[in-house]
């Protein structure tokens, strides 16, 4: 069974920047959709930013659009969530979302805080 495992994330204080990586475990192939969700305590989770492919094409949630960059790597089971300028209001459990053939894998979640 193939994972989506995340690394990055941790304490960083406002403006500063983090990047957060997602790899698949094993092989993976027809991923047609690959995103970055968070998710607040109490609170549910939420899009932030998401790449399609073939065109490949990128959009954010307005709260983080200018701040954040999404991009996959080469191989195209890689992918990276650039965060710079962060705020408080960006903390939270930040997870890797993809759409391969008919399934969908999540990572495991990385915390993301920012001290003010």
């Amino acid at each position: 069974q193939v994972q989506l495992v995340q690394s990055g994330g941790g304490l960083v204080q406002a403006g500063g920047s983090l990047r957060l990586s997602c790899a698949a475990s094993g092989p993976i192939s027809h991923v047609s959709y690959m995103a970055w969700f968070r998710q607040r305590p109490g609170a549910e989770r939420v899009f932030v930013a998401e790449v399609k492919q073939n065109p490949d094409m990128t959009f954010y949630a307005d709260s983080v659009k200018g701040r954040f960059t999404i991009f996959s790597g080469t191989a195209k089971n890689t992918l990276y969530l650039q965060m710079n300028n962060l705020k408080p209001e960006d903390a939270a459990v930040y997870y890797c979302h993809f759409q391969e053939g008919g399934r969908n894998l999540w990572g495991q979640g990385t915390q993301v805080t920012v001290s003010s």
